[in-house]
């Protein structure tokens, strides 16, 4: 078993993020998964949710994603998101503004995305 994991994070207008992994942890349709080397091939459906990468160096990176796939083959795991941004690239006060205004106007998406936003930059 290799003792690392190839990782794409994709979002439609831009490569998020990639690198050398030990672990990874994303929110999909079936509940949270930890995809770790060596891990049975799998494609899921992703969810709104944080995705957290534990770097091969020991460092952790934080991402809001909201929805696409993710597919795992070959020690290789491609996330391909809808939506994505990097914790270090939320703008917090502007997240907070959009939770406010998303639950003022009851739009439950909206709220959705801002609180998964404002949730990856606590986790970072």
């Amino acid at each position: 078993m290799a003792a690392e994991l190839h990782v794409e994070l994709v979002a439609a207008d831009r490569s998020v993020w990639s690198g050398e992994a030990t672990l990874v942890v994303a929110r999909t349709t079936s509940g949270d998964i930890g995809v770790m080397p060596g891990h049975q091939p799998l494609l899921g459906v992703l969810e709104s949710g944080p995705v957290t990468i534990r770097t091969s160096d020991g460092g952790t990176v934080v991402a809001a994603v909201h929805g696409g796939f993710l597919s795992f083959a070959d020690n290789k795991l491609s996330l391909l998101a809808e939506i994505a941004e990097l914790a270090d690239e939320i703008d917090t006060q502007r997240a907070e503004r959009a939770l406010e205004r998303a639950k003022s106007g009851e739009d439950d998406a909206a709220e959705r995305r801002a609180s998964v936003r404002l949730g990856a930059v606590a986790a970072r």
